[in-house]
Formats: C-alpha cells, structure tokens, sequence
C-alpha cells in the first residue's frame, strides 16, 4: 500500500521549436539551484520523472523534455534513432533548458546521455544514469520475454508487426500496466496519481500516426550501439565529470550485472545498487533515487556550482 503522498500540481506543458515541436516542462527550484535535465528511455516519456522530481526541486531546478518519437513529441520527417535524439537533447539544452547541466537518463535516456557527453562534455556538468542502457555482460542471462522483443525489432517486418499487434490486442490502460509491471519489480510502488498520468499519456498516443515506426527505429539505433562493446566502453572511460551510476538488482531489461561491469571499469564512478526494484527506479523507489542523487550532489558541489551557471545560449519557443 503507498503512504499518504500529496498529489503535486500537474506542471504546465511547454513546446520548443527544434526542426519540429518538442514537448517538455519545467518543474522549477529555486533560481540558483543546479539545473538537472531529465532523459527518459526507451517506450517512455517526461512522466516517468513524475514521480521523483517533486524530492528534488527543493534545492534544484529540474527540467524534462519528451525525446522525438516518445511522448508528446512526433518524430515528424525528424529521425527517432538514439543518434539523432542525442542531437535533440544538444539543442535542447543550449537553446532552452541551459548549459551546463547535469544530466539524468534513465535506459536508452542513459545511453543518450552518455553520448552527449563523451561528444560535447562542454554542455555537462555531471551525469546521473538510472538503469542506463549497457551490453548483456558475459555472466547475464537474459530476460527471455525482453531477449525475444529486442530480437524480433532487428527484422523491421516483424518488429513492426509485434507492435502493431501488441497495440490492437490492449487497451491503452493495460498498455500503461503492461509496460509498468516488465519495468518494475512491484508496480504496487509506483504513485497513483503517477500510474494514472501514464494511462492517460497512453491513451493520446493511440491517436498518433507512425508510433510503431518511430519506436522501432530508436530501438534499432539503441541496440547497434550497445553491439559495438569497444567504443561505447571507451566513450564512459572518456567522461571526465562525476559520474552517479544508480541500479536495480531486479532490472529485467538491463541486467545487474551489465552495471556491475560499467562499475568496475569505472571506478571513479559512484555506484548504488536499488535492493529489489527493477528498470525505474525513479518511479518505483522515489525516496530511494532522490536521496542519492542529492547525497551525491552533496559530495560534488563543485558539478552542483557549475550547473546553477547553467543557461541556455538560445532560447526558441514556439
């Protein structure tokens, strides 16, 4: 059963003009709090920050944006790959969120996350990665439901027939549930008010063309660059700012034991396994997430000083 929780008020949606409308908001904290800029993964949207932003906005300023294809954001004649979303978050943080940030990617968010800051670290101040998309470790044994899905989207036919068939045969509220309990050890964990928000988002998007295409393009892009080990590898040793590695023992999609490795090859890294929560933390363990982030920001307040300079170069609303 959840604790008593005050429902936070719903924060205003927001739209930049970036090649193409970008859905994202600004959850406030105070002015010269460090700017956190949140990147949600694969499937997902800026709501599956719902949950922990109001734990952080006391001391930080906490933007989230919808990545192109996810969310309210429509790829459009805009590519959903990992690459060109990592190009989005670029100009999303220059021209509207602000820079330097520090960055907060959940799965494929994670993975995006890293790429911005191995190619332009000049944009980020630290790196928080919940979950982070990482190669299947050598000692892992795969989910064999997320092993199959991931196999079926390498074939474009049948990665876009598994979609479709999977949206035709759901509504969008067992979608919504469906989703939450492969990402979540205990989906009882995750805030109602947070669950009800996902339902919703849910159902808007069954009136949106191309969603299969656009998320099988992104999940393609992902897994190609999880398939070249070496480079990835090098782009985390190359990151030169604090780095909090945050994980759940009961991740079904990325496999403990993948953060256990990045670990290791990381030590500078500051590394917290969740006990018994899966995929999102975030949503399923708020308290948890929270109290680390800021312990961790605490430990590095000369990232945290940076990110309270942080503004954006441009800024271009529509």
């Amino acid at each position: 059963m959840q604790p008593d929780r005050q429902v936070p008020e719903r924060p205003e949606s927001r739209w930049a003009d970036l090649d193409g409308p970008v859905h994202y908001v600004d959850h406030g904290g105070p002015a010269n709090g460090p700017l956190l800029v949140c990147v949600h993964g694969l499937g997902g949207s800026l709501l599956n920050w719902a949950a922990l932003v109001p734990l952080l906005t006391g001391t930080c300023r906490v933007v989230a944006l919808d990545l192109a294809g996810f969310g309210h954001t429509r790829g459009g004649a805009r590519s959903t790959s990992v690459q060109a979303n990592q190009r989005l978050l670029h100009r999303f943080l220059t021209e509207v969120a602000g820079t330097p940030a520090i960055l907060v990617g959940n799965s494929m968010g994670g993975l995006i996350s890293i790429l911005q800051t191995a190619q332009r670290p000049d944009t980020v101040a630290g790196l928080v990665l919940v979950d982070p998309a990482l190669p299947i470790a050598l000692n892992a044994r795969p989910d064999p439901r997320v092993a199959a899905t991931f196999t079926a989207f390498l074939v474009p036919a049948v990665g876009r027939h598994l979609l479709a068939r999977r949206r035709g045969s759901t509504s969008a509220e067992e979608a919504a549930h469906s989703l939450l309990r492969l990402c979540c050890a205990d989906p009882s964990r995750v805030p109602a008010d947070v669950v009800d928000l996902h339902v919703e988002l849910a159902g808007q998007r069954r009136d949106y063309s191309d969603v299969d295409s656009e998320m099988l393009s992104a999940a393609q892009s992902l897994l190609w660059v999880l398939a070249d080990r070496r480079r990835y590898a090098a782009m985390q040793r190359a990151i030169d700012v604090p780095v909090l590695l945050l994980h759940g023992d009961q991740d079904r999609l990325v496999h403990i034991a993948s953060a256990r490795a990045a670990a290791a090859a990381n030590p500078s890294w500051r590394f917290e396994v969740a006990r018994g929560v899966g995929h999102v933390p975030q949503l399923e363990a708020p308290e948890w997430t929270a109290e680390h982030v800021l312990s961790w920001l605490a430990d590095h307040p000369e990232a945290a000083d940076v990110a309270a300079q942080a503004r954006p170069l441009l800024r271009r609303e529509a």
